[in-house]
């Protein structure tokens, strides 16, 4: 195995950083795109995601909660608050399930219906950097030995193709 996705990201759901193989395994809302993005926008508001994530509902449910948290640590963070209010504006879900009690994970497994390699099923486990702003640290990893395992290395495969095809490039294509 080439290694396990993994990604760094804000308490409001903006990536920061992530090596090679976290922007193949999210890549309807991460590869090629300018780092930061915003899984919560990609999960509540792209009509993608209830095609990439098979169980759709409880991940939505999940990041609403999570976000939910996250309001009541930093009840001053005018980012966050501008982000529930755009969630507000353009989700349903996310209004009804607003109210909700909070319920917090910080590890568990999702299915993930990827465009080029299929159907995953990963565990991830998510890890606070208290010493750096509360930054979350999510790891991902599959069974060994399984067809989900083997997926990954088709991405790890395929990321360092992307990758080694945009550093021979020349500026002008």
């Amino acid at each position: 195995m080439a290694g396990l996705p993994a990604y760094l990201r804000t308490p409001r759901f903006d990536t920061l950083a992530a090596n090679q193989l976290g922007p193949a395994l999210f890549s309807p809302f991460m590869h090629g795109r300018t780092l930061p993005v915003n899984n919560a926008r990609f999960i509540l508001l792209d009509p993608r995601a209830t095609d990439f994530f098979p169980d759709w509902e409880t991940i939505a449910k999940d990041t609403i909660a999570a976000l939910r948290w996250q309001v009541g640590r930093n009840p001053h963070d005018k980012a966050l608050a501008d982000l529930v209010d755009e969630l507000s504006a353009h989700s349903e879900l996310f209004r009804t399930r607003w109210a909700d009690q909070v319920r917090i994970h910080r590890g568990g497994v999702k299915t993930i219906r990827h465009p080029a390699v299929g159907d995953l099923t990963v565990s991830y486990e998510s890890m606070t950097i208290d010493s750096d702003a509360g930054l979350i640290l999510t790891v991902y990893s599959a069974e060994p030995d399984s067809p989900s395992e083997k997926a990954l290395g088709r991405l790890a495969d395929w990321a360092a193709t992307v990758e080694g095809e945009q550093s021979t490039r020349t500026p002008t294509g």
